[in-house]
């Protein structure tokens, strides 16, 4: 249940997983170093310049992305390394996403004390003045425990908005921390899947799917098909198809809850396709989504 106006997050995804057919989202990572040529040169005039060559980008990105995908998540260091000229880009993006009628996943991974997660929740998810929320959704960290994630819970209440949570991620070094196991043999990402259901359990929409999800990284298929089974209503966001390995026969199991009970992001794959072929950058990001939007979708069996 939500106390505002807004749908659940999980219903909003639901219908414009059923409407596209699709469960991809395109992750905007702006690395200066990898821009098209067109771009590269303003962005060694300094910040300002780069901040607006990043914003040409992701624009043109979303714009030709728009028919295949059914989210965008903006990678918010990309962002904050160009400082306040970043951050401003950081906002234009956002809104221009939802411009375009896809869905915002502001990938911040935020987490910390009761006060200032309840900042970081105002700042992404509270509507702006007269202005809808930045985003839609946030990832976030729930190693802190409850008192550092019921901010973003409560927004989900509040606003309608969502939340993914880091359970088990993509990178090689997560199982570090991530895999050590508890006494009683269980891994420690698996105890956290646990605790997110807890949370997620409350906030489930007409849809059957709970607003607050969690991320699981496609380069771990046994993973993802635990996760799906330890949190049977959450979505799960599934990084790592494309440049990390991952396919989407890899993450097949993740949609047995329903066509929108996971979503999986794709970044240099598809934003950097160019570098791969003769298309144009916005061509050939076209092109791939296209191309994974419909090998994901026949993965999923639905």
């Amino acid at each position: 249940m939500i106390d505002g106006a807004e749908r659940a997050f999980a219903d909003r995804l639901a219908d414009a997983v059923a409407r596209k057919r699709s469960q991809l989202v395109v992750g905007l990572d702006p690395r200066l170093d990898l821009l098209p040529m067109e771009l590269r040169g303003e962005a060694l005039l300094g910040r300002s310049a780069a901040a607006a060559a990043v914003v040409r980008f992701c624009k043109g990105i979303v714009d030709a992305v728009a028919p295949y995908v059914v989210a965008a998540k903006p990678q918010s260091a990309f962002f904050e390394a160009l400082g306040a000229d970043g951050v401003r880009a950081f906002e234009e993006v956002s809104a221009h996403v939802r411009a375009v009628g896809l869905l915002t996943i502001a990938d911040v991974k935020r987490a910390d004390i009761g006060s200032t997660a309840r900042a970081y929740a105002e700042a992404y998810l509270a509507p702006r003045d007269a202005q809808p929320p930045l985003a839609d959704a946030v990832t976030a960290s729930p190693f802190l425990g409850y008192d550092s994630v019921e901010p973003f819970l409560a927004a989900c209440r509040r606003y309608g908005s969502g939340v993914f949570f880091l359970v088990r991620t993509s990178n090689p070094g997560a199982a570090e921390v991530q895999d050590l196991t508890l006494s009683d043999g269980r891994p420690l990402w698996q105890y956290v899947a646990e605790l997110v259901h807890e949370w997620a359990s409350p906030l489930v929409g007409e849809a059957g799917l709970s607003s607050v999800g969690a991320v699981v990284g496609a380069t771990h298929p046994r993973a993802v098909s635990e996760a799906r089974r330890l949190l049977p209503q959450s979505p799960l966001l599934l990084p790592g198809v494309g440049a990390q390995g991952a396919t989407p026969a890899d993450v097949a199991r993740a949609f047995t809850s329903g066509p929108a009970s996971a979503l999986v992001t794709v970044s240099r794959s598809v934003i950097y396709a160019y570098r791969e072929t003769e298309l144009d950058w916005r061509e050939a990001a076209a092109a791939e989504a296209h191309r994974l939007q419909q090998a994901v979708w026949a993965a999923s069996g639905w």
